[in-house]
């Protein structure tokens, strides 16, 4: 089934003209069709629009088989924080109402240029805050390698797309995790790139000195790909980095001898599951096996990212989503005044995980109490970034697991958000510091099956490194290629 290929594969066989984008297309929007009322990977999509697009990327192939646009005619579909114009735009909230985006977001735009087929738009925690796809107006999508599982989050939709083989690729965010920890709990490539690499343009604020945008795909090459597409220096976003872009595929050779790699003693805690446990250490042998050093390394602040990011990343969610007033767009309740209508809009419009991290930000940045919290979060921050960079002058890259455990159950830890919000307990750290991270499949439980992901971190704009590594250790197993029984 074309649907299940990757891009590399796609794109030459779109080149010799041995299928059409149209096809393709199709294919995707069959297994949409075929799975996705289990899944609900997808809040929404437009299949006529879909295959218009494919019908003008085969005009294109007809008249050129040497074209230089990468992704010309592949499916890419999109996270409901990122905006594409004339697409409905709800970041998985109420309160968004039937707002459809005037404008594509940055990263879209190079998806377009480069040929894709932008479609869909992917279910996600409401406005990127949850661990589980479970806090959606929308529903709650499950894993497709077991339908009564979370598939991670908050991109959870992003991920279940891509491990069912309803889309090629997708796009995700990443605020703690978002992008890597439900690419380990579906068995498929995610990236987060460096704070900077790429453009913020167009994607909806959550935590803006800790979101990053994302692809997540089936293999590491695919990623590669797709970094290369959507990175790079963009004028409307302030924050994104005058840095070139590198080939990043060329760098997939398969050697990684001589490389050392860290492997930090804070990350092996009592609370990792014992089969994430084993299938980590076995692939980290395997990196051994194939050239790497395992250098024991220490990252002492540790203990302290779970609070230093709920700290930061609730105070920018509070500031940020003051701007869903029901005045300007999306839904509005009306009231008598508008502080009335004000607390009524966003009563109705905000689920509860939005309102407990607006309710938390609000009050760490509260008189009395900003310096108590926000002020003492942000120097341990930069305490926690510290120990990265001190890391990085000994090892080119460190690996941990992505997730302390394979996709619990639906409901299992909605009632605690505590544990939930130790779920990212891993990844947060690489977005507190600015650094890049990718997750890979690793292995699978035995009892059921589910995917197991192995986290590397790499240093400030070093996604080099990282796709070498990965690239390696994927080519040497067999773990990215298997499927879900759908």
């Amino acid at each position: 089934m074309l649907n299940q290929l990757t891009i590399s594969e796609l794109t030459a066989k779109l080149a010799s003209r041995e299928i059409s984008a149209h096809e393709l297309m199709q294919s995707c929007l069959d297994q949409i069709a075929r799975v996705d009322g289990n899944i609900h990977a997808f809040i929404s999509h437009n299949a006529s629009d879909a295959l218009a697009q494919a019908d003008a990327a085969d005009k294109e192939l007809a008249k050129d088989d040497r074209t230089t646009r990468c992704l010309l005619g592949i499916p890419v579909a999109v996270k409901d924080v990122i905006a594409v114009k004339n697409q409905p735009l709800n970041c998985g909230s109420k309160i968004l109402g039937e707002f459809v985006s005037p404008y594509d977001a940055t990263v879209v735009e190079k998806l377009k240029s480069a040929g894709a087929i932008v479609f869909g738009r992917l279910n996600m925690d409401e406005f990127a805050m949850g661990s589980s796809t479970e806090n959606s107006a929308f529903g709650v999508t499950r894993n497709p390698w077991g339908t009564t599982r979370i598939p991670g989050g908050s991109s959870g939709g992003s991920a279940a797309a891509v491990a069912a083989d309803e889309a090629i690729a997708s796009l995700g965010s990443d605020t703690g995790g978002s992008i890597r920890q439900p690419a380990a709990l579906c068995g498929c490539v995610g990236l987060k790139p460096t704070y900077g690499r790429v453009s913020r343009y167009g994607l909806v604020a959550f935590a803006s000195s800790l979101d990053q945008i994302g692809p997540l795909t089936k293999n590491v090459r695919d990623a590669a790909i797709m970094l290369g597409v959507i990175g790079g220096h963009d004028s409307c976003d302030s924050t994104s980095v005058p840095q070139p872009v590198p080939n990043y595929t060329a760098t997939l050779i398969g050697d990684i001898k001589g490389l050392k790699l860290g492997l930090p003693k804070e990350y092996m805690i009592g609370g990792l599951d014992a089969e994430v446990k084993s299938a980590v250490d076995t692939a980290v042998k395997q990196l051994q096996s194939l050239g790497a050093e395992i250098v024991e390394i220490s990252l002492p602040h540790t203990d302290y990212a779970v609070a230093t990011y709920y700290i930061i990343a609730t105070a920018e969610a509070s500031a940020n989503l003051a701007r869903f007033d029901g005045i300007r767009y999306g839904a509005r309740v009306d009231g008598a005044d508008p502080i009335e209508l004000y607390c009524k809009t966003r009563g109705a419009g905000f689920g509860a995980e939005v309102k407990r991290r607006i309710i938390l930000g609000t009050y760490v940045l509260s008189s009395g109490y900003y310096d108590a919290y926000y002020l003492r979060a942000q120097k341990v921050r930069t305490l926690i970034r510290n120990d990265f960079l001190k890391a990085f002058e000994k090892v080119d890259a460190i690996v941990t697991p992505t997730s302390p455990t394979a996709a619990f159950k639906i409901g299992e830890k909605s009632d605690d958000p505590l544990q939930m919000y130790l779920s990212d307990i891993f990844t947060i750290s690489c977005n507190l510091a600015g650094i890049c991270g990718i997750s890979i499949p690793c292995g699978f439980t035995k009892k059921p099956k589910l995917p197991i992901g192995l986290q590397l971190l790499g240093k400030p704009f070093g996604e080099e490194t990282l796709f070498k590594i990965a690239h390696a250790y994927e080519q040497s197993t067999d773990w990215h290629s298997q499927k879900p029984a759908l």
